[in-house]
């Protein structure tokens, strides 16, 4: 019964959602749309960009450096615009968040005031297999205090046989190793296998055995309701190209705790990061603004801001708790339809339970390697698009804003089609 049109069609008209994806340009492909599972990857772009791009660019025409105070929408505060839609979407407070930068710019300028290592404590904590830049920048930071790798990054492993990380995995790790942690990096939402994690519960472990805690939210942020604040975590970091539908290479978010708001932390310091009573003072003197505005250093790029201030203000009018709810039945339906349809084919590295993850299913075709990238051809070149990470997953991520169940539907007949072939 699920596998058919008319169960999918059914699922669709009761989605009290559907109107979002009218805000979305959907990419082509043949006579039709394409069937666009990648918002993991990239976000597809609301229609409203073009607008909000276009309002700046004639403020800038019009005003020149007037635009400053009197644009449409004044660039001297545009950052603080985002804020609040920033705060609502993370689960943050408004002190606590800002739009800067990339992803890992953010995350080099977070441990330069939280990976405080000294002889007695110098060890960083990530996963197995993190997203390379993350261990690229965790080791370049060890190694920039003078450190080893060898001996201070620790990789906590996966289940060989499931890919997914124990829940005991960290705390294990913790009990033997604890004493000489300064920093636990770890991710919101894992992004090969998909496996979301609890934030309060790592922040709260590592803080019991003496450790500052951060996030990489890339995969998490916009994907997941995440209660930032109240995950006790010191500080994170994310992209927004990802489910934040920002555009591509878009400015990036970053979270340091209300509890470090007013504190004298180690930073590298930029005039944007200023006080902005004194800031046109131009004064010698570095006082930096409270919360997570502190970190910014250089004025905010209104052109790269625009659109996260537009995609933020569709995240708005939805909210994340129904985003996640229809997440929820979307990522279930199109599990049911592998399961029932592709079970000899198809084998899922995501967690089964819900609440240990997102809207990302990864997938490993059964046979291997080779036949899985034949199979991630065969999607691609028919309009289905996902993506590929090495060495053999499929990551398809139906995303509530505009993904349809009947997406689902054709997407596994379109996997059905290949394995019926070969």
């Amino acid at each position: 019964m699920i596998f058919s049109n008319d169960y999918a069609d059914q699922l669709d008209r009761a989605d009290s959602l559907a109107s979002f994806r009218d805000r979305f340009h959907i990419p082509k492909h043949a006579n039709g749309d394409q069937i666009y599972l990648c918002g993991n990857s990239l976000g597809l772009q609301p229609k409203s960009v073009k607008t909000v791009l276009q309002q700046e660019l004639d403020d800038w025409e019009a005003l020149g450096v007037e635009g400053h105070f009197h644009a449409k929408h004044p660039w001297m505060p545009y950052h603080s615009e985002l804020r609040d839609l920033l705060a609502e979407t993370v689960g943050a407070r408004p002190v606590e968040v800002v739009a800067m930068n990339s992803l890992t710019v953010n995350l080099h300028l977070l441990m330069v005031s939280f990976y405080r290592p000294n002889a007695e404590r110098a060890a960083i904590v990530i996963e197995q297999g993190a997203f390379p830049s993350d261990r690229y920048a965790v080791e370049s930071q060890i190694r920039f205090h003078g450190f080893d790798p060898a001996e201070c990054l620790i990789e906590i492993a996966a289940d060989p046989d499931t890919g997914l990380i124990p829940t005991d995995a960290l705390e294990s790790c913790l009990r033997e190793h604890g004493h000489r942690v300064a920093l636990i990096l770890w991710p919101g939402v894992q992004y090969r296998t998909g496996q979301a994690f609890d934030l309060k519960a790592i922040a709260d472990l590592g803080h019991f055995y003496g450790c500052r805690v951060g996030f990489d939210l890339a995969h998490a942020a916009g994907n997941l309701p995440l209660q930032l604040h109240d995950s006790g975590a010191d500080f994170a970091a994310w992209c927004s190209y990802k489910y934040l539908n920002s555009g591509p290479g878009a400015i990036a978010g970053a979270f340091v705790h209300e509890r470090h708001a007013q504190a004298v932390l180690p930073r590298f310091n930029g005039w944007w990061g200023h006080r902005q009573d004194t800031r046109f003072q131009m004064g010698p003197e570095f006082k930096g603004t409270p919360g997570a505005e502190g970190w910014q250093l250089s004025n905010p790029p209104i052109f790269a801001m625009a659109p996260m201030r537009a995609s933020l203000e569709i995240f708005h009018e939805a909210g994340m708790p129904a985003l996640r709810r229809k997440s929820l039945a979307l990522t279930a339906y199109l599990e049911a339809l592998i399961r029932q349809e592709l079970g000899d084919v198809l084998r899922s590295v995501t967690p089964d339970d819900p609440e240990q993850r997102g809207c990302q299913l990864s997938l490993q075709v059964r046979a291997g390697r080779d036949a899985g990238k034949q199979l991630f051809e065969h999607l691609m070149q028919s309009g289905v698009i996902g993506d590929w990470r090495e060495p053999d997953v499929i990551r398809l991520s139906p995303t509530p804003l505009y993904n349809r169940f009947s997406d689902c539907l054709g997407a596994v007949r379109c996997i059905k089609q290949w394995a019926e072939s070969v």
